[in-house]
């Protein structure tokens, strides 16, 4: 618990006081967002605003799982490794489109298909590595089968292992690709993102901590209900990290915002979010877990859908918050019903896991 304490406080302490110290070395490079013309005409005034936050968030969370570990003096174990790895690779990829963006001058960077690749070369990277590195209980990080609270009799491997890692491979590159796109959706208003975000974290270092008292790998004869998850302390140490970079940097992303997290933060979040449901075992409770991303995406797709099925649109922009803002809403009033959607869902999830656990004893 210690060293899960020592990881909040060090990420959010460096992302509270780093984030301004960064705005200051943006403006001085004249690093600033370019606002989509078809967006809110609302958010025009936040042209130039500096962008890349993400960049604080991603080094604090890093510093605070490893100053937790030296502090505590444990050793990083590969789940931790493989999930900060996949962060990083992701925020990279999002750095990468938020320079193109600035050096270009538009509000547009990479191209679609140069996102997806590059995500996908992270995610398979990740994939293929998560299904390595046994430990002396013949335990991987990563499990081919599907999960919803836990791991199901659903086995990729249905056919041999060989079709297992294949499959395992495209439903992990499909997970971290939707949760990644859709924390950027989501990335629409100040504080809307990283304050969700915080929300999702927190959740999951609770599940975590809950698994690393429970699990079956750390007793000889484990109780009922007990989590064949690897490396749960690991993953609890760098949620709460994640927890604490997102909160530091809030209080500098709040309306009006003095600083974006851009790409570099958001597909950095999502495809974290993505590696912890895939690591715990609990792929489709993250849909309950993180409920507003997907609401978001879902608000995307319908609109969509609509418009290229009968020509009408179902709200007056996608996705969901734009809807409220043409609605006459106040952005603050947006973000803060947002949150407490969002925190309704995450205890959702939380008691949904509370209640399958309960039901094996």
């Amino acid at each position: 618990m210690l060293a899960i304490l020592i990881a909040l406080a060090t990420s959010l302490t460096i992302a509270l006081f780093g984030t301004p110290l960064f705005v200051r070395f943006l403006k001085s490079r004249s690093y600033g967002q370019y606002i989509r013309e078809d967006g809110p005409t609302t958010h025009l005034v936040k042209r130039g605003t500096p962008t890349m936050g993400g960049i604080v968030i991603i080094g604090a969370t890093v510093i605070g799982y490893t100053l937790a570990n030296i502090l505590t003096q444990r050793g990083p174990n590969a789940s931790g490794i493989l999930l900060l790895g996949l962060m990083v690779g992701l925020g990279l990829i999002g750095f990468l489109d938020d320079f193109a963006k600035i050096r270009n001058e538009r509000s547009l960077g990479l191209t679609p298909m140069a996102k997806i690749i590059g995500q996908g070369v992270v995610g398979i990277a990740f994939a293929v590595a998560a299904l390595q590195f046994k430990n002396e209980l013949n335990r991987t990080p990563g499990s081919m089968r599907i999960s919803i609270v836990r791991d199901t009799e659903i086995n990729l491997a249905f056919a041999g292992v060989a079709i297992g890692v294949i499959l395992f491979v495209i439903w992990a590159n499909f997970l971290i690709t939707a949760w990644s796109n859709a924390v950027n959706l989501t990335d629409g208003l100040d504080g809307l993102a990283a304050g969700a975000a915080s929300i999702a974290f927190a959740a999951y270092t609770i599940l975590t901590i809950w698994q690393s008292y429970q699990s079956c790998l750390s007793v000889v004869n484990p109780a009922a209900g007990c989590y064949d998850v690897r490396d749960p302390r690991d993953l609890a140490i760098i949620c709460a990290a994640i927890v604490g970079a997102c909160l530091g940097f809030l209080w500098h992303n709040t309306s009006p915002a003095a600083i974006f997290m851009g790409d570099t933060g958001s597909l950095a979040l999502g495809g974290a979010f993505a590696g912890v449901s895939i690591l715990t075992q609990t792929q489709f409770l993250a849909v309950l877990i993180g409920g507003l991303f997907v609401i978001i995406v879902m608000s995307n797709v319908i609109q969509v859908g609509s418009f290229k099925t009968t020509g009408k649109r179902v709200f007056k922009m996608a996705p969901l918050h734009h809807h409220f803002e043409l609605k006459g809403w106040k952005e603050v009033t947006i973000v803060v019903r947002f949150w407490l959607i969002q925190a309704l869902l995450a205890a959702g999830g939380m008691g949904l896991f509370y209640a399958e656990w309960l039901a094996q004893q």
